[in-house]
Parts: structure tokens; C-alpha cells; sequence
């Protein structure tokens, strides 16, 4: 073989890969894919099932379908279909996610650090992630505002924002915001609070504040709206703090609170309740078992790992059974990645609770349905409906099989991941360096 330039090498590759992309943008948005086993989640499985997608939502399912002229076409016979995996709990694709030297700090926004080219996109599309809940880091005891992300790898960050899901405020408790400014600034005095009552009172105090901020501002309001409002009246002063505090208890923001003891949940429910905030989950929770009446009563549901307990002393009392326990008592139970690198297998994640007491069907749920429910975009994707965006993945078996592998990920139409045609760059790449 003629061995070719590095300048041959380089143009041979980006034909190659243009080609290849040209190929993966046919008809963007428009799929039919043909003859797989389709696994909807929120209804009997479909042998054999095709399902249409135009202009990316789901415009048919069921068997035999034809497709208009530009679509391309997905072959799937033997492989199963599902809805792309949600992963409620993740920092990937931020260029920062803790401040360690202030304990209250939710005047930080995570949409305003989004990494687009965070190579974990891409990670986590190649196990059939679609959409990320990626927040603020648990060194603060009152956090950021998070985001929702979908894994539209190549695309500016202004598009992977999700605005339809809840806005997010990140709370955390314990070991974390203890210890935090031991952590990250080692040889400075520690800052408040340095106990699980001091995290509980500095949440209160500042709520308080919030409350106090948001009478003030109602009053204001109340009065330049009024038939005759008082000369030379002015606006209180901003507090960009108090400000995303305030929208907390206005019912604009639903808290997310990274908590693994009994007691500090329960102290938080009863903060929630005091204060008349919502509570969309707690992260991690390996004690939630401990409290499941509290938790149905209060309507929250919890996101979890399913089997990564023990790895420090607030996590000692976790228990294996905890996802699936909480699961068969009615709390709404997601399966978590909190990695960049867990992220590709969230499908194992969500298997092992087979092992654990739930059906494969169960199984999935907390990573599909369930997931997008405690992110509040379930009228949109986590299942496979007529009407639903095209947010899909393609697994060569079961996904709850310790066996399988995605070979195709699908974002509203578009595929983002495709492994057979990734295998054929790579080849193509090899043969044109000399290699086998």
C-alpha cells in the first residue's frame, strides 16, 4: 500500500467524516425506525414495532409503517427500543460547581458555566443518556440554581437547555458542608456551620430573610399599583440572594437537597412544610427507607444510587434494598449517575434493582418515566408515546440484561450516537494510517 502523507491523511478524514455526518443529518428529525422490540414504559412491550418520527416527535407506532419520501430508515429487527435514559443527579458538562468559601450562595446560576464540549456529552450518550439534571456541588449548604441538560453533542449550550423542566435550587446537608471548608481551604478558620444543627439553622435564617425580602417587595408592589401611590416612593434594594430565595418560596423554584441521614430529611420536610416550599427530591437519601411514611406524606421522591452505600459514615446505615423498598411503598425513585463516567451504564444501574425486588419493567422506570417526572418534563419525553419528543435509545438486548450495550442514541430526532458507524470511522481511520 502507498503509505500517504500526514496532509493526504488529514483531508482523507475530514472526507470521511463529512460524509459520515452528512449521512447521520439525513432528514434531521424524520426516522422510521422498523421491526424492534419497543419497550414504551407506559404500556405493554410491542414485538416487532415501528416507530415514526417527524420533524422530531413521535407521529406513529405500530407495525408496518411507511414513512414519507427522506426519511431515513433504522433497521432494528432483534434489538430493543427505549426511551432515552434521564439521569436526575450528574455535574457533568459545568466548568464549575462549588464555592468553598461562603456556606449561602444561590445567586450562582449553573446555566451560566454550561461546558458544550465536555467530552462526558458524549460519554453519556453512548449509554443512551439523552437528558441530564446537572447541579451545583453539595460544599454549600444553600447552593446554585441547576440545569436541565439534553446531550446534543456539537451544539452550542444555548440548545442542550431544557426550559421546560423545573427550575432547580440545590440544598445539601451533613458530612459535605461540615467539612467543605476543611476541604478546599485547608489552614483557614471554619466557617459556619461546622454541625447538622447549624446547617438546619442557617437554612432557617435564611429563609427567614427571604421571607422578610419578599414582604417587602409585596408591599412595594401593593403600593405602586395603587390608585395613589405615595410620592417620591422607592423600590427596596436587590439582593441577588435573596432574590432566588424568595422565588423559592414563591413556587418559581422546587429545592433539590443532597441529604443521607434520616433525621437531616426529616428536619428538611418539616422546613419545607414551615416555610411552604417545594421539595422536588432528595439526593442520595440512603437512609430514606428510615422514613418512607414522611416522605409519601410530604409527596417527595428521592434520587438515589442503587448499591453504592458505605463509602463514608453518613452512608454506613445504606442498605441495597433502599431504591426498591422505597419503590414498592409509592415513592417516586430515580437512579442516579453523579459521574462522568457511571453515566454510560445508569442501564446497569437501574438492572441491578432486578436483583433487588423490582421487575425489569419497575427497573426501568427510575431511569426513564420517573426520572422525568422529578424533573417535571414527563409531558415530553420518558416514554414512548404519539406526541412525545423523539428522545431514544437502541439496545442490542434487554437493557436490564447484564449483556447489552446502546448501539443507538436519538435526541429529538437526530442521532448523536450511532456504533456501528463509529466502528467504521475508526476503521476507516486505521486503514488509511497503514494500520489492520
Amino acid at each position: 500500500m502507498k503509505k500517504l502523507t500526514r496532509a493526504s491523511i488529514f483531508i482523507l478524514g475530514l472526507t470521511l467524516m463529512l460524509a459520515c455526518s452528512a449521512n447521520w443529518l439525513l432528514a434531521a428529525g424524520n426516522l422510521l425506525i422498523k421491526n424492534a422490540t419497543i419497550l414504551p414504559v407506559t404500556g405493554p412491550p410491542i414485538a416487532g414495532g415501528d416507530v415514526l418520527v417527524i420533524d422530531g416527535i413521535i407521529k406513529q407506532i405500530g407495525r408496518n409503517l411507511a414513512a414519507p419520501p427522506g426519511t431515513r430508515i433504522i433497521e432494528a429487527s432483534g434489538r430493543y427500543l427505549i426511551p432515552g435514559i434521564i439521569d436526575t443527579h450528574t455535574h457533568l458538562a459545568l466548568s464549575g460547581t462549588n464555592e468553598g468559601t461562603e456556606a449561602i450562595t444561590p445567586e450562582v446560576n449553573m446555566a451560566e458555566v454550561i461546558n458544550p464540549d465536555d467530552p462526558a456529552i458524549f460519554t453519556a450518550l453512548s449509554g443512551g443518556v439523552t437528558m441530564v439534571h446537572t447541579m451545583h456541588g453539595s460544599a454549600n449548604v444553600i447552593g446554585g440554581v441547576n440545569v436541565v441538560l439534553k446531550m446534543k453533542w456539537g451544539q452550542p449550550s444555548e440548545k442542550l437547555v431544557v426550559k421546560e423542566a423545573y427550575p432547580t435550587l440545590k440544598f445539601a446537608l451533613g458530612e459535605n458542608v461540615k467539612q467543605s471548608n476543611r476541604t478546599l481551604l485547608p489552614g483557614r478558620p471554619q466557617r459556619y456551620p461546622a454541625t447538622r444543627m447549624g446547617a438546619n439553622a442557617i437554612i432557617r435564617r435564611e429563609l427567614l430573610r427571604a421571607r422578610d425580602y419578599l414582604a417587602e417587595w409585596d408591599r412595594y408592589e401593593k403600593l405602586r399599583n395603587s390608585k395613589n401611590p405615595p410620592p417620591n416612593l422607592l423600590p427596596p434594594k436587590k439582593d441577588l440572594r435573596l432574590e432566588t430565595l424568595a422565588d423559592l418560596l414563591r413556587g418559581k423554584l422546587y429545592a433539590r437537597c443532597h441529604a443521607y441521614v434520616a433525621t437531616e430529611m426529616v428536619e428538611f420536610l418539616n422546613l419545607a412544610r414551615e416555610f411552604g416550599f417545594k421539595v422536588a427530591a432528595l439526593e442520595h437519601a440512603w437512609e430514606a427507607y428510615k422514613i418512607t411514611d414522611e416522605l409519601l406524606a410530604a409527596g417527595v421522591g428521592i434520587s438515589v444510587f442503587i448499591d453504592s452505600w458505605a463509602y463514608k459514615m453518613e452512608a454506613a446505615e445504606g442498605i441495597a434494598y433502599n431504591a426498591s423498598y422505597c419503590t414498592q411503598r409509592g415513592i417516586l425513585v430515580s437512579i442516579n449517575s453523579d459521574s462522568s463516567e457511571r453515566v454510560r451504564r445508569l442501564f446497569n444501574e437501574a438492572g441491578k434493582a432486578v436483583k433487588y425486588g423490582l421487575t425489569p419493567d419497575e427497573a426501568l422506570k427510575m431511569i426513564t418515566i420517573n426520572a422525568a417526572r422529578q424533573l417535571g418534563v414527563e409531558r415530553l419525553v420518558g416514554s414512548i408515546e404519539v406526541g412525545k419528543q423523539a428522545d431514544l435509545a437502541l439496545f442490542n438486548e434487554h437493557p436490564m440484561s447484564a449483556y447489552t450495550r446502546c448501539d443507538l442514541t436519538i435526541i429529538e430526532g437526530e442521532v448523536y450516537f450511532d456504533r456501528e458507524q463509529l466502528i467504521k470511522e475508526r476503521q476507516a481511520t486505521s486503514a488509511a494510517k497503514g494500520g489492520n
